[in-house]
């Protein structure tokens, strides 16, 4: 592998630990903060989750209540399709990694380049390495994998200016079967006080739980295209999505004045027809 084609961690010492021993032990941390599944024996497998991307402090319990649920299966995952937002450069459509591979302090994750393949034909899908040097909302999300699950390659791909029936038709290009799931990587709300983030996240909680894409609001999240694409493609396979918890940078140890809001969510497909 071409050490040149692997993209460096952009926030590791400023969103979370640099160290991978602190690291690993603040992911395990939350996780086991968590409240986990009731019976792990035969749950509804967990095909996409919803979790927020901020620095771990704030963020990081929310992201876990979705990530102890994603990992109750006895399943092997091979593959997570991470999608997020773009917040350093423009894009339009849904801009892929060219690297081989993303690294962590925990390790090397590398790249699914039959999917980047697969995506090639797709107009609205380009190879856009500026946009993710800098990114960290696909890069947070990397250490709770990889604590979690043992070998996977990745498809990370960043949401611009793109609908989201361009969001879905990738989906379900990549959507395969229980051994690959969806990240989502999306905060919520942005600087309103407390009172005023909990009411406008509430009301985006209700249009993702009800599938229903089209009422979510324009600022209601910084991921909001990428949530609306899997929403859609969601809807289209009958899935049943569940909030699992919705808190604010207020409520995990930041000011009350200007927060953020995040939420976590669970999307399982329906139990298939008793025989």
């Amino acid at each position: 592998m071409n050490d040149h084609a692997v993209r460096s961690p952009a926030v590791a010492g400023r969103f979370y630990p640099a160290d991978p021993d602190q690291l690993e032990a603040e992911v395990q941390r939350y996780l086991n903060a968590a409240r986990a599944p009731e019976d792990c024996l035969d749950p509804p497998l967990v095909k996409a989750v919803i979790v927020p991307h901020a620095g771990y402090p704030y963020s990081g319990p929310i992201a876990a209540s979705a990530y102890v649920q994603l990992a109750c299966s006895d399943v092997p995952v091979r593959r997570f399709i991470l999608l997020g937002p773009a917040h350093f450069a423009p894009v339009d459509g849904l801009a892929l990694s060219g690297a081989t591979a993303f690294d962590t302090p925990l390790g090397r994750v590398p790249v699914d380049a039959a999917a980047r393949d697969a995506l090639a034909s797709f107009p609205a899908v380009v190879i856009d390495d500026y946009a993710h040097r800098p990114e960290h909302c696909l890069e947070v999300e990397l250490p709770f994998l990889q604590t979690l699950f043992p070998d996977f390659s990745i498809v990370p791909l960043l949401v611009g200016e793109a609908t989201a029936e361009q969001v879905a038709e990738v989906l379900e290009v990549l959507w395969g079967g229980p051994e690959t799931r969806i990240v989502i990587s999306s905060d919520l709300s942005h600087y309103h006080d407390h009172a005023t983030a909990r009411r406008l996240d509430e009301e985006t909680a209700a249009a993702i739980v009800a599938l229903r894409p089209e009422e979510l609001r324009e600022d209601c999240a910084c991921g909001r295209a990428a949530i609306a694409g899997l929403l859609l493609a969601a809807r289209r396979r009958a899935m049943h999505a569940e909030l699992v918890d919705l808190r604010s940078s207020g409520d995990t140890g930041g000011p009350l004045d200007r927060v953020v809001g995040y939420g976590a969510f669970l999307f399982t497909a329906p139990a298939p027809a008793a025989y």
